[in-house]
């Protein structure tokens, strides 16, 4: 086409916003290869004021082409908490922008490997009728021996299996450890570009190394071994297709069942560089965590931790999520005790009983820079603010002695320093 004939055909075109004339073309749609229909301005500022609801094209299309892609290898989207797979994108009254991304095939697992009771069929079968559900377990120090390993102590034995050439990780160089090195090894790798499902194989591999197994991973038919929960997800995310960007908090929370026992652990990241408000939701998580173990030691009441939390987080101008709590864990990878996060009785904590030496249990605030509330995508997982606005989550698992409290996935002196707040 000429250059006459293309300054025609341009003119010809009109605004997306105002129906005038328009020559100026949106740069995102003309790298993306879009229809210069739809992605024609007149002007810069037509272009800008359209742009909160434009953008929404460039998401669609990005989505189009990862679908287009991946359906072809078994990546498709996710309901019915795992049950079900399908290669269109649910509809759903989404409350923030984040959307769900295709999930790749269940990861496999070595023949034996010591695995818990839901590892073939997705059905826990001692879990829901133990008594311990019930009753608040005392351990015995060999229960509490595996525990430790479980969840943070290092192993003699390396492990020589290597992550994809495209991740740049090696275990050799990590060492082969259990529950908080395996988070460690998650950490390291977050960066914008990185998949929420490539984050997932990296705990997968690293836990089956050491010769243990990703307690999610079919757990009701959870598909994948760890969860990520990004911008307003409150937690049990689905690791997908979606690549992390500049500016995103995510979440990742592992569960290791190594030796019979299960070790529980999750943190919040930043990605790239985050926005004042969310660097200061992120540290008020990690503070009400913090002040909850301070306060753990023989003779407490359970409902006191969410006392603690709540006005924490409520003096910070944020809300704590009542939908889900922390959980006693052993044998067993949710039993009782139930510990809430909110706040007294009066606002509903109605968590009984008093901690005791020999309990190991979890707690795992989830904070909210909105308001409390939660709604469920259709995958049946997922937990999201029904505000949009986003949320973070750290959580440790815990054993109560005599004097007060051991942290048993604490950090190690190896622990990547990704927190500013603990490098000063």
């Amino acid at each position: 086409m000429d250059k006459d004939s293309s300054a025609a055909a341009e003119s010809a075109l009109s605004c997306s916003r105002c129906g005038k004339p328009a020559y100026l073309q949106c740069p995102k749609c003309v790298e993306l290869k879009l229809p210069r229909e739809g992605a024609a301005f007149c002007t810069q500022d037509c272009f800008k004021a359209s742009w909160s609801s434009h953008k929404s094209v460039h998401f669609k299309s990005k989505l189009a082409n990862v679908q287009s892609e991946q359906t072809q290898d078994g990546w498709l989207y996710c309901l019915r908490k795992g049950q079900t797979r399908t290669s269109e994108l649910p509809y759903f009254d989404w409350t923030g922008a984040l959307r769900p991304y295709p999930i790749s095939q269940q990861r496999l697992v070595p023949e034996g490997l010591e695995k818990p009771d839901w590892a073939v069929d997705g059905i826990p079968k001692i879990e829901p009728n133990s008594d311990l559900q019930n009753i608040v377990e005392i351990k015995t120090p060999e229960q509490i021996e595996r525990m430790r390993e479980t969840c943070r102590s290092y192993r003699a034995e390396l492990a020589q299996a290597l992550i994809e050439p495209k991740l740049g990780l090696g275990w050799a160089q990590l060492g082969c450890t259990i529950a908080r090195e395996v988070l460690d090894a998650a950490a390291r790798i977050i960066r914008p570009g990185i998949t929420t499902d490539e984050i997932d194989e990296v705990v997968h591999q690293a836990t089956i190394a050491a010769g243990g197994y990703p307690s999610p991973l079919n757990y009701h038919f959870f598909p994948k071994s760890c969860c990520t929960s990004v911008n307003e997800v409150i937690c049990h995310g689905i690791p997908d297709a979606r690549k992390l960007e500049d500016g995103d908090i995510v979440n990742v929370d592992v569960t290791v069942y190594y030796k019979g026992v299960h070790g529980d652990l999750n943190e919040t990241f930043f990605v790239g560089e985050v926005d004042e408000a969310s660097q200061q939701l992120v540290r008020c998580t990690y503070e009400c965590l913090e002040k909850a173990i301070s306060i753990v030691k023989p003779g407490v009441r359970f409902r006191e931790v969410g006392e603690v939390i709540n006005r924490h987080a409520t003096m910070s101008g944020l809300s704590v999520v009542k939908s889900y709590c922390g959980h006693g864990i052993g044998e067993l990878f949710h039993c009782a005790p139930n510990i809430p996060h909110y706040g007294s009785i009066l606002a509903g904590n109605k968590a009984v009983g008093i901690m005791k030496a020999g309990q190991t249990f979890t707690i795992e605030p989830m904070i909210n820079a909105g308001v409390w509330r939660d709604r469920l995508w259709p995958d049946g997982w997922t937990a999201v603010t029904a505000d949009g606005k986003r949320s973070a989550q750290f959580e440790h698992t815990l054993l109560v002695t005599e004097t007060g409290v051991e942290v048993l996935t604490a950090r190690l002196p190896s622990s990547p320093k990704v927190f500013p707040w603990l490098n000063s």
